[in-house]
């Protein structure tokens, strides 16, 4: 199963977002996600996904929190483990322009669920904006591009 990490860099008000646009064959293709990728050989999650918030916006991370783990489980897509993060510091200004898969932006928080989003994406972007959930496991298994389930901690949700 493929490693994955997604951090959402927390301004206070916003969390900067990519908007996935320059791709073609990609499946999250229009929608709006954190930023991350690819774990390479030997590398941990956290080393994971300082290099990719460096590489997709020229950031250096400097606090984060790791925030959750989310199995995604698809007849469609590649199964994966997804380390998710919420940074709060870092040296530097995003570049808005670096990222060859999307456009970087802003987004408030108060604004989120009006994007285009990943239906499981919806729901742990709300344990990341709840402050009592400091850490939790997130099983999503979709059909075709259809959530089919989730279970969060063990118990399933609707």
């Amino acid at each position: 199963m493929k490693q994955t990490t997604l951090c959402y860099i927390d301004n206070g008000d916003s969390y900067l977002m990519l908007h996935r646009v320059k791709k073609e064959n990609d499946a999250s293709h229009g929608k709006w996600i954190g930023v991350g990728g690819k774990c390479e050989a030997d590398e941990s999650p956290d080393e994971c996904m300082l290099r990719e918030v460096k590489e997709e916006t020229g950031l250096d991370i400097t606090e984060w929190h790791y925030r959750g783990i989310v199995t995604f489980i698809s007849d469609t897509w590649p199964n994966e483990y997804m380390h998710l993060f919420t940074a709060t510091a870092w040296r530097g200004e995003p570049d808005m322009s670096i990222d060859d898969e999307g456009t970087l932006a802003w987004i408030p928080k108060a604004n989120l669920m009006d994007l285009n989003l990943w239906e499981g994406d919806r729901i742990f972007l709300r344990l990341l904006l709840d402050s009592a959930t400091p850490f939790f496991s997130l099983k999503l298994v979709y059909e075709h591009d259809e959530m089919a389930s989730a279970t969060l901690n063990g118990k399933e949700i609707k």
